[in-house]
């Protein structure tokens, strides 16, 4: 029987724009960005899509992703149905708008995870590149009381349970657990396919499916932010510049040595 895989995806804000092009809202306070810039999914929850789409291509698998966000860009989140998702369910909803706190999120993904039904697998990218909390995949598996493991370059999944080799400091470990299960996907699995033209063309013609948060039978009380983000700020930044002089270019590379050396830099 075939695999159902449930991918949890990010929109975020392209990590490759310029910091110029930032501005801090105080009243949020929040990011503001332009809309000239696009967003992007975020690249762990691609590494995540990309871990299931290769189980799909090994051993069959139906997968569905979810995201959570209070306003997308289709043509974004289409990308996870042109590298080859069977469904997406975008949860939209003005009250999901702005989540700076991981354990509402959670409770909205699981409230739509809940609602799909049953699952053998849910695959999490490690963090997301806007907040690098990694905090809701944790969150997600505690709420719908399921094993995690963490930090997976390699996922595999057979005879009902999932195996994956698992990263530490000096090289990785391999862990298992029984279906279902959650295992958060780091970017050492490997660079995501890209759509193919087909793909692309199919991806089109499909329509996500769009939850608010009156359709997932969500307690208000539930979405009220129990962190407080009191302040944004860019950070400070200051530069130092010392020539280094000489006699010619011989003397100034060894006064240039010395320095770094008693910086212990060589």
């Amino acid at each position: 029987m075939a695999l159902h895989i449930i991918v949890t995806a990010k929109q975020v804000v392209d990590p490759e724009m310029p910091i110029s092009a930032y501005s801090i809202e105080a009243a949020g306070p929040r990011v503001v960005t332009p809309a000239t810039f696009q967003p992007v999914i975020n690249g762990f929850d691609e590494n995540a899509l990309e871990a299931a789409l290769r189980l799909k291509d090994s051993q069959g698998a139906t997968i569905t992703v979810v995201s959570v966000g209070g306003q997308f860009a289709l043509d974004i989140m289409k990308k996870a149905l042109a590298m080859g998702a069977d469904t997406l369910i975008l949860c939209q909803d003005p009250l999901f708008a702005h989540l700076s706190d991981s354990f509402v999120t959670a409770q909205v993904l699981s409230a739509a995870i809940r609602k799909i039904g049953a699952f053998d697998l849910i695959l999490c990218g490690r963090q997301a590149s806007d907040w690098d909390n990694a905090q809701v995949p944790l969150m997600l598996a505690e709420l719908l009381d399921v094993p995690c493991l963490s930090l997976a370059q390699k996922v595999e999944a057979a005879d009902g349970k999932v195996t994956v080799e698992q990263l530490v400091p000096d090289g990785y470990i391999v862990a298992e657990a029984p279906l279902p299960a959650l295992v958060t996907v780091s970017n050492e699995l490997g660079a995501p396919r890209y759509p193919t033209m087909r793909n692309i063309m199919a991806a089109n013609r499909k329509r996500p499916a769009l939850w608010k948060a009156t359709d997932l039978a969500l307690d208000p009380a539930l979405l009220t932010p129990r962190i407080e983000l009191v302040n944004l700020a860019f950070p400070a930044r200051t530069q130092q510049c010392e020539i280094i002089a000489g006699a010619d270019a011989a003397e100034a590379g060894r006064n240039l040595a010395l320095k770094l050396r008693e910086a212990k830099l060589i």
